[in-house]
């Protein structure tokens, strides 16, 4: 007896069995849903994908939709993995490349509004503010350095080219000859498409796409919160052990993190307490925000490869949105003259807000919704 009781795993060891293998149903259904998206929107769109995303021909525009969704999604991972399927249904890859920067923008509203709640002790404010819009101000400059660069020269997406063709080469080494996860998730993806087929090409395209947009939402709800209670305990720990080592013992951490619990707004708002009890300065904590930047895009990379479609541009922007975030720390946190302005930007914000609350109210209603209409009033303008 004593035997087959030391073999048995206890009710705890066995619930957390279980809640590992919700999340690699959840992840598996995540992948299923992106392809959904894309064969929906090659369903609905056919040729003329091109002409229904008119509207974002405008980068500036295109940069709204990024900022003003995740905004309100409050997940970069969701938003970006809903563009891995619009580009891989036939979304140009060129349109959804200032989405992608918008949604680095829109996903750090989640840890500024966390950050009121430190309101009422004014010094605690100051700091919990400047911590978290620190993780603003990095994103918004990455995007005026990047944005006319990319405008100019095609930077990222000639790069994201060229990293998509290392994996889509010829021969037996590519993706699509190894893609086993693409064959387990084609039952239920053309299981879905045969369902909204009979409503005919375009309902039934914009049917799936919205099924897809849907089943994203659940799946990463609930990853998310699994995750959250099987690895925030360890990330915390991981926090405290790096955080102050230095800025590419903080990146890596902030990198695994974010990789662990599938949610840079969730890595992000772990920090804001720490910085608000004075646990940690801004400058030990900055270079953790930069690296669930980094962290967040494994989301979009991991759906890219078993989308159906046009699965290379998928890949292509997915490694777009990991070479602008892993170039946006080497660039801003390379360049002395760069490195420190986010952070001085932060702290003044924090004081001034610290002095006046609705600075703090100001800042968020501009950041996140004045300037997108900004943004789109230049837009129809050109």
């Amino acid at each position: 007896m004593e035997n087959n009781q030391a073999v048995l795993p206890n009710k705890s060891e066995y619930q957390n069995y279980m809640q590992w293998a919700m999340v690699a149903l959840l992840v598996y259904l995540l992948i299923c849903a992106v392809g959904m998206i894309g064969g929906g929107f090659k369903m609905a769109a056919g040729g003329q994908a091109k002409e229904l995303f008119a509207f974002a021909s405008n980068p500036f525009a295109g940069l709204v939709v990024g900022i003003v969704a995740t905004a309100l999604i409050q997940s970069s991972s969701t938003v970006t993995s809903i563009i891995v399927g619009l580009v891989a249904g036939g979304l140009p890859v060129e349109l959804a490349v200032p989405m992608v920067m918008g949604a680095n923008v829109g996903t750090s509203i989640t840890n500024t509004i966390v950050s009121l709640g430190h309101v009422r002790a004014k010094e605690e404010f100051k700091r919990a503010f400047s911590a978290a819009t620190v993780h603003d101000f990095f994103n918004l400059l990455s995007v005026l350095i990047f944005l006319p660069l990319e405008i100019a020269f095609g930077v990222l997406e000639k790069m994201g080219a060229w990293f998509s063709s290392l994996f889509y080469g010829a021969g037996d080494s590519s993706i699509k000859s190894l893609n086993f996860v693409k064959a387990a998730t084609a039952p239920v993806v053309n299981t879905f498409k045969q369902v909204t087929h009979f409503l005919g090409d375009q309902i039934g395209g914009i049917t799936l796409i919205i099924l897809g947009i849907v089943l994203i939402f659940i799946s990463i709800t609930i990853v998310g919160k699994l995750l959250k209670k099987l690895m925030v305990g360890k990330a915390k720990n991981i926090m405290h052990t790096a955080i102050g080592r230095g800025p590419v013992s903080g990146i890596a951490s902030g990198t695994l993190v974010t990789i662990l619990v599938q949610s840079s707004s969730t890595t992000t708002s772990l920090m804001v307490p720490l910085a608000g009890s004075g646990a940690f300065k801004l400058k030990d904590i900055y270079p953790f925000t930069l690296g669930a930047n980094i962290g967040t895009c494994v989301t979009a990379v991991l759906a890219a490869t078993a989308v159906t479609g046009n699965a290379e541009a998928a890949l292509q922007i997915a490694f777009i949105h990991l070479t602008y975030n892993i170039l946006g720390v080497l660039v801003i946190f390379g360049i002395p003259m760069l490195r420190d302005l986010p952070v001085k930007a932060a702290e003044s914000l924090g004081e001034t807000a610290a002095e006046n609350k609705f600075a703090a109210l100001g800042y968020i209603l501009a950041v996140f919704f004045v300037v997108p209409a900004v943004c789109l009033g230049v837009s129809s303008l050109a």
